[in-house]
Parts: C-alpha cells; sequence; structure tokens
C-alpha cells in the first residue's frame, strides 16, 4: 500500500527506539494532527484518515516501536513509558500544539501524553477506546474483537491480520498486559485538554456506555457516534470520522482576533 499522496515517510530513532514517521505539511495548514494506531497495529490503517485531514491540516501518522515492523524494544513500555517515548518524538520533531488522535489502545498511549506534556497537546481524540470494563479481560477482549470482524470490510480485517503478524504474539502479549491494567476512565479525569470519545455505532469493542462514561468522567469532553462504523471506523468511514474532530476542535478553539489595519 502506498503512503498518501505527498507524504513523507521516515524512521526516527529515539533513545535507541525506533519509530516509522509519515508526515503530510500542506503549505497552509495551521494545525498539527498526531495519529497514534491501536495495539498490535501500524498506521496503514489509519491512511484514510491521515488523507482525510491532511487536506487541510498537517499530519504526522507513526508506527510505535515494536509495532508495524520496526524493531521491538529491549525489555518493557507499559502505558506511562511508552507515552514518555512519544513526548520524546514530538520533542524530537519541533512540535508543539498538537491534536492527539488516538485509535483503540492508541487512545490510552495519546490521553498519557497529554497528561504527562500538556505543553504538548491541546485537544485528545479517544477513537474506539480501551478497555470498555465489560471487556476488561483478555477472553472478553478477543471475542468482542470476533464479532467486529463481521462488521468490518476484508480491507480492515486484512490490515488487522497482517498487522498482528508483523507485531508478533510475544510482544502483543506485552502490550495486552499493559491495556487491560491501564484505568483510562480515571486517568481522564485529570486531563486539562478537551477530549472527543469518538466510536463508531456498532462497535461491539468500545461500547456506547462505556464512551459515554468515559466523557462523563473528564473535565470537558464530548462523544461523538459515527452511524454504520465499526471497531476500525476511520478506515470505512474517514471522511465522516474527520468531519467529527474537526468540529469538535473548530467548538473547542478559540477564534483567531483579526488584526485591526
Amino acid at each position: 500500500m502506498r503512503e498518501p499522496h505527498g507524504a513523507i515517510a521516515d524512521d526516527v530513532a529515539v533513545d535507541g527506539r525506533v519509530f516509522r514517521v509519515v508526515r503530510s505539511e500542506p503549505a497552509a495548514a495551521t494545525r498539527t494532527f498526531l495519529l497514534v494506531h491501536g495495539i498490535g497495529m501500524s498506521h496503514r490503517y489509519l491512511r484514510r484518515m491521515h488523507t482525510e485531514l491532511a487536506r487541510t491540516d498537517a499530519v504526522v501518522s507513526i508506527d510505535l516501536p515494536g509495532f508495524g515492523g520496526t524493531p521491538t524494544p529491549d525489555g518493557d513500555l507499559d502505558v506511562v513509558a511508552m507515552a514518555a517515548a512519544i513526548a520524546g518524538l514530538l520533542d524530537r520533531l519541533g512540535l508543539r500544539d498538537v491534536i492527539a488522535v488516538g485509535h483503540s489502545m492508541g487512545s490510552q498511549w495519546v490521553v498519557e501524553v497529554a497528561l504527562q506534556r500538556p505543553d504538548l497537546i491541546t485537544l485528545t481524540v479517544a477513537m474506539g477506546p480501551v478497555a470498555d470494563d465489560r471487556h476488561r479481560t483478555a477472553f472478553a477482549q478477543a471475542r468482542a474483537l470476533a464479532v467486529d470482524m463481521f462488521g468490518e470490510s476484508p480491507r480492515a480485517n486484512w490490515l488487522v491480520l497482517t498487522d498482528y503478524l508483523r507485531c508478533g504474539i510475544p510482544w502483543y502479549s506485552r502490550q495486552l498486559r499493559h491495556m487491560l491494567a491501564y484505568p483510562l476512565d480515571e486517568r481522564v479525569r485529570s486531563l486539562s485538554q478537551p477530549l472527543l470519545v469518538l466510536r463508531g455505532a456498532r462497535d461491539p469493542v468500545a461500547g456506547g456506555a462505556w464512551c459515554r462514561r468515559l466523557a462523563a468522567a473528564a473535565p470537558d469532553a464530548a462523544v461523538a457516534e459515527i452511524s454504520r462504523g465499526f471497531h476500525v471506523v476511520q478506515d470505512r468511514s474517514s471522511k465522516d470520522a474527520a468531519d467529527a474532530i474537526r468540529a469538535f476542535v473548530a467548538a473547542r478553539t478559540p477564534p483567531v482576533p483579526r488584526v485591526s489595519r
């Protein structure tokens, strides 16, 4: 699969950990979106959303260490440590005032980055956030994902399968343990930035009640649902998902004052 038109892809090492960075920077862009994949995945299943957002804004999609074919780090990285590594990457890239969008476990990572480094993140989007308290075991997660497969497109299922194979069982298993242990519903209470909780209306992994509880726990949050969307909502409904994010950003961003001449 090709990268989005005009995007530049590079591998960037930060403290010995390798990230893959895919960047699109339209000349007229005034804001930057960071797209972070979920457990086992890579930036590939975010490409359609990347392309949609890059029509008007700068977009940076990343593959985290150990995912998407990047080298598996030595030792272990829980959610807190991975978030610190992402913050280090943003520092290396010179990015500030980022709108951080995470899918599935990526929601945990971007929320944690926003908590650790509020100087880097202006708004956070939790897309299909985990782990729903109805599915907070490995078996329940696997069962919900199996149900979700029947609603996803063959293309999305192929991306999930091949990325899981590239990730490998050992690294996936270590990250799954951290995903199930991370208290996202507690951590969002401390966010100083606005939070959008975005889900497909038919997502069996991130249920509607769970997403509403997440938004209710955060100081400044909203919920958006994409009709007919499943867990990988950003693939089949990339434009609708991008439009929902843009609308939230517009509602939470102060207007730029006019300069008198």
